[in-house]
């Protein structure tokens, strides 16, 4: 593209992706309170490949305290009660028939503060997934410059609307870290 313009709705576009790439990351992270997206991570043995759970059983919240997985198929119940119990999510799944009750237990301070940890390492890979968007943009913006597509005035212009975009980024990844922290220590 060489009409002297970064293309800042793709850049934007791109920054949006980092900040719902948290979202989703958060949204896994257990705060003692049932979240169907917990078991999100849940990989299932299934038919000779690993499925996730949600391809397996409907996975719902009947109460704050408690998961319910309901297995479509009889055969993978074991499969997906093991899948549960090993991804490392300290969930143990009670088998009912085709369903798995999956009680939610308290969290201890120090679980707390481990999660507290992992939201600022996802926040951190988000920060950098934004920053990197802005490289980008600002490469493009030296190159029209360097080829005379764009004056001096202009890079600066795009360059400073850039900038405002990455800080409005980083200012809603840092809103969402910190409401996801502040929801993880008070439970």
């Amino acid at each position: 593209m060489s009409d002297g313009k970064v293309d800042h709705r793709d850049l934007d576009r791109r920054m949006d992706g980092a900040v719902s790439v948290l979202k989703t990351e958060l949204s896994g992270l257990r705060t003692g309170r049932a979240s169907a997206n917990l078991l999100d991570p849940v990989m299932v043995n299934a038919y000779g490949s690993q499925m996730p759970i949600n391809q397996v059983g409907t996975v719902s919240v009947p109460d704050a305290r408690m998961l319910s997985v309901q297995v479509w198929d009889q055969a993978l119940v074991s499969a997906t009660d093991k899948a549960i119990r090993d991804a490392d999510l300290g969930l143990n799944p009670m088998v009912e028939g085709n369903v798995l009750r999956i009680p939610i237990p308290e969290l201890n301070a120090e679980r707390r503060q481990e999660m507290v940890k992992v939201a600022h390492k996802y926040a951190e890979q988000a920060r950098i997934a934004v920053r990197h968007v802005r490289r980008d943009g600002m490469d493009k913006l030296k190159r029209l410059e360097k080829d005379h597509e764009i004056g001096k005035d202009e890079s600066h212009d795009q360059g400073e609307e850039i900038q405002k975009m990455t800080d409005r980024h980083i200012a809603t990844i840092d809103e969402i870290t910190e409401a996801k922290e502040q929801e993880m220590i008070q439970v």
